[in-house]
């Protein structure tokens, strides 16, 4: 009795998995890839310090007037000029975005960040890097701390280290030491 109260109860657990998992589910999105909007103090600070800190590339920005970005319900029609960068990675395949604009005439305020769960909303940005000696170089180089007992082993080859950015935004960071542990 027990093991047939064992079966029935396998067999729900996993029959709804298998007749998912026969289902062709459509793609609700065209390229899986999520884009972020970070608004900064200083867009010439903060973009040196994503290009020649963090490693990421600019790419095409954009600029969009103040009506539109009002009449999308974005701005109370301040115009909006964005700067953009991306992580390039060694597929070559579509890489998230980083949006970065400011408001000079509108300086929002700025949320608690002394930790992740300060303030609700995007807390941090994390990074998968290829060797995190050559970032570590790079923080130092800058003159940015890392933050707590970073970098630490998370398991396997990895290690995380964790900084903030101008604005006091966290970044995370992931990936194996070059020297091999």
């Amino acid at each position: 009795m027990l093991k047939k109260s064992l079966l029935v109860l396998l067999a729900s657990l996993l029959l709804p998995a298998l007749v998912c998992a026969g289902e062709k589910e459509e793609a609700l999105y065209s390229n899986g890839v999520i884009d972020l909007g970070l608004v900064v103090r200083d867009l010439d600070k903060s973009a040196k310090f994503y290009t020649e800190v963090v490693g990421l590339k600019e790419v095409n920005g954009f600029k969009v007037p103040g009506k539109v970005t009002g009449d999308f319900g974005l701005t109370d029609n301040q115009d909006v000029t964005a700067r953009v960068f991306v992580a390039l990675n060694a597929g070559g395949k579509p890489s998230s975005k980083i949006k970065m604009m400011a408001f000079p005439k509108a300086q929002g305020k700025a949320p608690d960040q002394k930790y992740i769960h300060s303030t609700l909303g995007v807390s941090y940005l994390t990074l998968f890097v290829t060797d995190m000696d050559v970032v570590m170089t790079r923080l130092k180089k800058a003159g940015v701390k890392t933050l707590g007992k970073t970098p630490a082993a998370i398991g396997g080859s990895n290690l995380l280290t964790v900084f903030r950015d101008p604005d006091g935004n966290f970044i995370e960071l992931i990936g194996p030491s070059g020297k091999g542990g």
